[in-house]
């Protein structure tokens, strides 16, 4: 009982294609999304793709709020007598390009080189509603019970889910004893086996602005009396970075390490070497954070960091004048480790950030947070379902890791349903570059990641039995 590859190709690859041709950002990247309505546009694609599906009992739904991104709800009633629902997750909504793509690839226009394709969201994560419900078609058609699944395909994920909850609120009748959660968004360290997400950090997204001027200034006149915006925002990032050594020096950021996470990093490290650094596409010669391998593992998953994502007030260097900018604005981003409170985390950092500024400048702070996630103990049987699935889906076994990135609605389940299990998993593995250019699915993993799942399905409606 297994999906080929030639059966996601002929079911699959022709409706990706299509979505891969769309430029549905995120909110975040797009304030116009309602009027462009590419969003609404990927959503009716995957709608109309969904009702065509061979399942014995299903019911396809968009969902939507005024004001808000929809939701496309997948609901396949059971084929045995269950009172729980599996409700499997996936997001629909882009990234910005980021940049140049390399030659001959392009965000937008979908190319395959050999079992890869590239474009914008492929991976992250437009593959996730196809393998859920192949998962499922694949248990129908060999006869297979399954419990009462649910797939749900959100479309704000990559803005830190704002709209989810208030979709939670509205369909929690809908979504029903929500027992198993499969999230179809995570990475994988390699693509040879299914990679299981054991923790995600957090994220606090912060605009900051410091104004200390009306207007600029020829900067001979102005340097040296009017103190420079630049100067006073590397003072306030000095209260929350060593910019010697890229450490976090807020408390409130900085929770205990779990040993047994520690203990797997080491674990991950010894099996399979430096899969932290290993994979970044450093320029040569340069010296990587981290002690070892192992250590490397745990900065990734369980350190606070910070990252300047973004920047405005600064002219290109090609139109440059010798003018001091009025104003220095820098978007933050901020990894929390993944039970780090993320409330106390934004309150230390506004309080860092707007007490005490120096010479009295003007600073505003505008903040979004996004909760991290440590998984809930696997059952027996999930954790054997897992090693099986892993084994018949790749012919090797299950690994474990925490990862560096975010998907709020892991946290927000968690907080709903806190007795589920949980599966995170996922395709973005090396050079999947999701965020970045050249964004790539491997389409061999999509397949064993489908077929992986389809096993943990079979295994779940079969507890008891």
């Amino acid at each position: 009982m297994s999906i080929s590859l030639d059966q996601f190709e002929s079911q699959v690859i022709p409706t990706l294609l299509q979505y891969a041709t769309v430029p549905c950002l995120s909110p975040a990247f797009d304030g116009e999304w309602q009027s462009h309505g590419y969003l609404n546009e990927a959503i009716s694609l995957y709608a109309d793709w969904a009702k065509s599906r061979p399942l014995a009992n299903h019911t396809v739904a968009v969902h939507e709020i005024a004001g808000r991104t929809p939701v496309l709800l997948v609901t396949i009633e059971a084929t045995t007598p269950s009172s729980s629902t599996v409700l499997l997750y996936g997001h629909l909504d882009k990234q910005p390009p980021l940049g140049d793509w390399s030659d001959n690839l392009d965000p937008y226009r979908p190319v395959r080189r050999g079992n890869r394709l590239f474009a914008r969201g492929v991976a992250d994560d437009g593959y996730a509603m196809f393998s859920a419900l192949l998962a499922i078609e694949e248990l129908e058609r060999n006869g297979v019970p399954h419990a009462r699944c649910v797939v749900l395909i959100e479309a704000s994920e990559e803005s830190g889910s704002p709209d989810l909850e208030a979709h939670l609120d509205v369909l929690s009748q809908e979504l029903g004893n929500v027992e198993l959660m499969v999230c179809l968004d995570s990475g994988a360290h390699s693509y040879d086996r299914l990679w299981v997400t054991t923790s995600l950090r957090g994220v606090l997204n912060v605009d900051v602005t410091v104004d200390v001027l009306e207007r600029g200034q020829h900067s001979g006149s102005a340097s040296g009396v009017v103190p420079s915006s630049m100067r006073i925002m590397r003072q306030l990032l000095d209260r929350i970075e060593d910019s010697a050594t890229g450490e976090i020096l807020l408390s409130e950021l900085q929770p205990q390490i779990p040993m047994s996470h520690v203990t797997a990093a080491r674990q991950v490290a010894d099996a399979f070497g430096d899969v932290a650094g290993q994979e970044q596409p450093v320029v040569s010669g340069l010296d990587l954070m981290g002690a070892d391998a192992a250590e490397r593992i745990l900065r990734r998953s369980w350190y606070p960091t910070l990252s300047i994502v973004g920047a405005q007030g600064l002219p290109d260097s090609s139109i440059a004048g010798n003018v001091l900018r009025p104003s220095t604005t820098l978007t933050l981003s901020l990894r929390l480790p993944p039970s780090c409170d993320p409330v106390a985390a934004e309150t230390a950092v506004v309080r860092a950030l707007t007490t005490n500024v120096p010479s009295n400048a003007r600073v505003n702070v505008n903040a979004v947070t996004a909760s991290g996630w440590v998984t809930p103990e696997l059952a027996p049987w999930l954790r054997t379902a897992l090693e099986e699935g892993s084994t018949l889906a790749f012919g090797n076994e299950v690994a474990y890791a925490g990862e560096g990135g975010s998907i709020p609605f892991l946290a927000a389940l968690g907080q709903r349903f806190p007795a589920v299990q949980f599966v995170a998993t996922g395709v973005l593995g090396p050079d999947s570059n999701a965020h970045g250019i050249d964004e790539m699915l491997d389409l061999d993993c999509a397949v064993a990641v489908t077929n992986a799942i389809s096993h943990v399905l079979a295994a779940h409606a079969a507890q008891g039995k």
